[in-house]
């Protein structure tokens, strides 16, 4: 199991979860930020912080955001485990789904 971050995160990338991530598990895309499922400890101190509440454990992911689930997984296909997001850096690029989005005004 693994906590998800979907659609509110999406061209906001607040950045208040990976300040708070004890293992550097919270990965930034181009739009938004990605939970490495492999990395993730499952401790929730993510999405306490979350001020756009777009974090969710992926059993309470609301049904209109499951695909952010697969998201999260796939981004991580061509980067596999980096073992921490801050030596990492950021990706440019993100899950063609969130991609194809139109640009959210938050």
């Amino acid at each position: 199991m693994t906590y998800v971050i979907a659609q509110p995160c999406v061209d906001v990338k607040d950045r208040a979860c990976v300040d708070e991530c004890p293992v550097d598990c919270i990965y930034e895309g181009a739009r938004t930020l990605y939970i490495n499922p492999l990395e993730c400890v499952d401790c929730g101190a993510c999405e306490a912080v979350c001020p756009t509440e777009a974090i969710f454990y992926e059993d309470d992911l609301p049904a209109e955001w499951e695909d952010y689930l697969r998201a999260n997984r796939d981004f991580f296909d061509d980067i596999g485990t980096p073992g921490g997001a801050s030596s990492y850096g950021p990706v440019d690029k993100d899950d063609p789904m969130i991609a194809a989005l139109p640009p959210m005004n938050q």
